[in-house]
C-alpha cells in the first residue's frame, strides 16, 4: 500500500453506476415529445447536485405554450427513465477498483448527492454495498455537491487527511467538492459528461479500464 495514499473516495451516480446518461436521455424524450429541446450545457447545471439550481421538469412547464402539469411531466420522464435503467451495469472496471482498493489496504468510502434509498437498490443489486467503510449521502448534509460537506464528512468517517485521500468523480459539481475538500481529484467521465470543461484535475482518465488502481496512485504521486 502507498505510504502516501489511505482512502479511496467514489461518487456514485454517473461514475459507479451510468444512471446520469439515461437520465438525460428520458429527459430529452419527453421534451422532444412537446417540441422542446434540453441542451446538454444547461441540463448539466444538475448533474451531480440537486434540482435546485436548475430544474428540468418545472423548466419545460414553463415554456410550453399550453400548460402542463409538473406532475404530468414528471411521470413522463420517470416511466422513460425506469425502462432505460433497466439494462444498466456498473461501469467497465468500478469492482476491479474496488477489489484492488480492498488488496492495498486502503479505506473506502463513497460521497453521493443522492440520497439512500436512491443508492442503495443498485448497492444490494450489484453487491457493492459491503466493500465501503463510510457511505455518504444526501440525508446526511445540509449541502450537496458542489458544496464539499460530502466529502469533508467522509474524510471525517475514514479518519484520514485530504492529501491521504483520491476521490473519484464524473461531474463538474462532484469534481469541485472533491477539489474544494482538498482531495487529489481523479476525473473519470460519462458519455455525457465526456464534454464538461474539467479544468485543474490531477488526473482523468476514460474509464476505470484504462489504468489500475495501483498506477493511479503511482502517477498521482510522482
Amino acid at each position: 500500500m502507498s505510504e502516501l495514499i489511505k482512502a479511496v473516495v467514489f461518487d456514485f451516480d454517473g461514475l459507479m453506476v451510468d444512471t446520469e446518461t439515461p437520465a438525460y436521455h428520458a429527459f430529452c424524450k419527453v421534451y422532444g415529445e412537446y417540441g422542446k429541446e434540453l441542451p446538454l450545457e444547461m441540463y448539466a447545471q444538475c448533474v451531480g447536485t440537486s434540482f435546485d439550481v436548475f430544474n428540468p421538469y418545472t423548466y419545460l412547464a414553463e415554456i410550453l405554450v399550453h400548460s402542463v402539469d409538473v406532475e404530468v411531466i414528471r411521470k413522463q420522464v420517470d416511466d422513460q427513465y425506469r425502462e432505460l435503467l433497466q439494462q444498466i451495469e456498473p461501469r467497465p472496471g468500478v469492482v476491479d477498483y474496488l477489489n484492488e482498493a480492498k488488496a492495498l489496504g486502503l479505506k473506502i468510502g463513497l460521497a453521493s448527492s443522492s440520497y439512500f434509498n436512491w443508492i442503495e437498490p443498485y448497492l444490494t443489486r450489484f453487491g457493492l454495498q459491503e466493500y465501503f467503510d463510510s457511505i455518504n449521502t444526501a440525508d446526511l448534509v445540509k449541502e450537496v455537491k458542489p458544496d464539499p460537506e460530502l466529502y469533508l464528512i467522509s474524510l471525517q468517517k475514514l479518519e484520514v487527511h485530504p492529501e491521504e485521500a483520491i476521490s473519484f468523480e464524473d461531474s463538474l459539481n462532484g469534481f469541485t467538492a472533491a477539489k474544494s475538500a482538498g482531495l487529489r481529484t481523479v476525473i473519470v467521465p460519462n458519455e455525457m459528461t465526456s464534454t464538461f470543461p474539467f479544468e485543474h484535475y490531477d488526473l482523468k482518465i476514460p474509464s476505470m479500464e484504462a489504468m489500475t488502481l495501483k498506477e493511479v496512485i503511482r502517477q498521482l504521486e510522482q
